[in-house]
């Protein structure tokens, strides 16, 4: 297989550190590009230009992280990051959404903030930035954080906070987040967010 990905993409990031934890990493073989230098790689892989992407040895390509992750997952059945069904898999499911769409409100910022500053839009920077604060003083208060098990929404939630960290620090801890700094200390020296740092 090929995984067609970028050193600071969060989404990219979070199918790698599936791969690490699933131990498949050795079964895949990494493609570093630019989304934006290398769409003509890209785009035949994943018409919308996105990283990640993953190839098959078949051929066919599967995208957007989500189901990239889903896919390796089902391939070894240990460990288990995303619940077969029931409650388990929803409540997984429903918390990595919130941790993606922190990840998803931070990157708009940043691409917001690239933008010439007369082209910038103070009200869309708002929005997002208050997306993350309520997201982060969300996961705050999510018990699951005060579990040991590891899954595919602790995964999502590592990757959201190390881009925020590396893109937008300013964001990163608002007042009520005292529970998910506590586990963010332990998280960022898993050993597979310790291989895809940036």
């Amino acid at each position: 297989m090929r995984l067609l990905s970028s050193p600071t993409s969060p989404y990219a990031r979070k199918v790698r550190m599936v791969a690490l934890e699933k131990g498949l990493m050795e079964r895949i073989t990494l493609v570093t590009l630019n989304p934006l230098d290398d769409i003509a790689v890209l785009a035949p892989v994943n018409p919308l230009g996105k990283v990640p992407a993953l190839v098959l040895d078949s051929g066919e390509a599967i995208y957007d992280s989500l189901v990239i992750c889903e896919y390796l997952d089902q391939l070894d059945g240990r460990p288990a990051l995303i619940p077969a069904k029931g409650d388990a898999r929803f409540q997984t499911l429903t918390l990595h959404a919130l941790a993606q769409g922190i990840t998803d409100a931070a990157l708009n910022s940043v691409m917001e903030r690239r933008r010439p500053a007369e082209q910038q839009s103070p009200f869309w920077q708002e929005r997002w930035q208050s997306a993350i604060r309520r997201g982060l003083e969300s996961l705050d208060g999510q018990p699951r954080l005060r579990t040991d098990e590891w899954d595919l929404a602790k995964i999502a939630t590592a990757c959201a906070l190390g881009y925020l960290e590396f893109r937008l620090p300013d964001l990163l801890w608002p007042e009520r987040t005292s529970v998910l700094q506590a586990w963010w200390d332990k998280a960022k020296s898993r050993q597979s967010f310790v291989e895809t740092s940036p």
